[in-house]
């Protein structure tokens, strides 16, 4: 078996660590890293629980190569928190009880933070499109996506505060 060195960014932290050519990003994250917020659902791309983002996109990393990651920004849920304040969907999520086991839940806030990025005002509808590759089967998707609307709504506002000063 063939082992590559990878250097890449994780959360904004340089890091570097050998794998096997053949280990998904998803192993290589949690087991050579030592980030085990990514998830593994289902091992074949279709939950969403070990989403992050690639270079801003949002990917599964049980698709993506350990070895994909050299020289790429790699943004998991360790990096949504600055230090110990929570993100606003991190917040909510535990307001609204859109969480239970804990599986799903990290896919989830990084697919919504990606849609948040990119529309910062969503619909219902938009919401549930952009969070339609997570599944959960504890809490059901309203808790879920009322604690998107719920954080949207506040990122608006803090927005909205930093503008006019």
């Amino acid at each position: 078996m063939s082992t590559s060195t990878v250097s890449t960014t994780i959360n904004g932290d340089a890091v570097q660590f050998a794998c096997p050519t053949d280990e998904s990003l998803l192993d290589a994250i949690r087991n050579r890293v030592g980030l085990t917020g990514v998830k593994e659902g289902c091992g074949t791309g279709d939950c969403g629980a070990c989403s992050i983002t690639m270079d801003g996109r949002l990917v599964c990393s049980c698709l993506v190569l350990g070895v994909e990651a050299n020289g790429r920004a790699i943004e998991t849920v360790e990096g949504m928190a600055d230090g110990d304040q929570l993100h606003p969907l991190q917040e909510k999520f535990i307001e609204h009880a859109a969480l239970q086991c804990g599986i799903c839940t990290p896919g989830f806030l990084i697919a919504a933070r990606v849609l948040l990025e990119r529309n910062p005002d969503p619909t219902e509808k938009e919401i549930r499109y952009a969070l339609a590759g997570n599944l959960c089967r504890c809490t059901g998707y309203d808790k879920i996506v009322r604690a998107v609307q719920a954080a949207a709504k506040e990122m608006r506002k803090a927005s909205k505060k930093r503008t006019r000063k």
